[in-house]
């Protein structure tokens, strides 16, 4: 059963990048980007979060995108969810109604999956980039302002080395 979900969660996967481009971004998603830059400099500091994005608008602009794809994501996990005849025997015996929706006939379950499993996603990517934040602040104090320049930065100048550091770790 375990192996059908995951045939049916790839098969998504690969279409996934198709459909995305076909929905825009929702006003909801612009508001999470939002939130997600202010929980951002929050958590980084004015400094890291500056040297990260260039602009609060850039970082909304990034994340209202991260935003999008974990909500096309999670839509596509429990849409596999809900079409999985085996999900009662991983759960408790619970159908997917009865675990994820509200009230005796398991109102808004699909919903209230999508909006669970896109809240962790953004999360998980949150703090990957405070810990890839932190992770570069060491290295480029390691290492040094110039060779980390050259190490992570791009063009002539090597503008927007700590961005480039931690986009590349928060990948990884």
């Amino acid at each position: 059963m375990k192996l059908k979900t995951v045939i049916v969660a790839a098969a998504v996967a690969m279409v996934l990048p198709v459909a995305a481009l076909a929905d825009p971004a929702t006003s909801a998603d612009k508001a999470n980007g939002a939130r997600a830059c202010k929980t951002l400099k929050a958590s980084m500091g004015a400094t890291a979060f500056s040297s990260t994005y260039a602009t609060f608008g850039k970082c909304v602009s990034a994340w209202t995108r991260a935003e999008h794809q974990n909500r096309h994501e999670a839509s596509a996990a429990c849409e596999a969810e809900q079409a999985d005849v085996g999900f009662p025997a991983a759960h408790d015996g619970k159908t997917f109604a009865q675990f994820y929706g509200v009230g005796k006939r398991g109102a808004n379950a699909l919903n209230r999956c999508t909006q669970a499993k896109a809240k962790a996603a953004s999360a998980a990517e949150r703090q990957a980039t405070v810990k890839a934040a932190k992770q570069c602040k060491a290295e480029r104090s390691t290492l040094g302002a110039e060779a980390f320049k050259a190490k992570y930065g791009i063009g002539a100048k090597k503008a927007n080395a700590f961005g480039k550091c931690v986009s590349k770790l928060a990948r990884a």
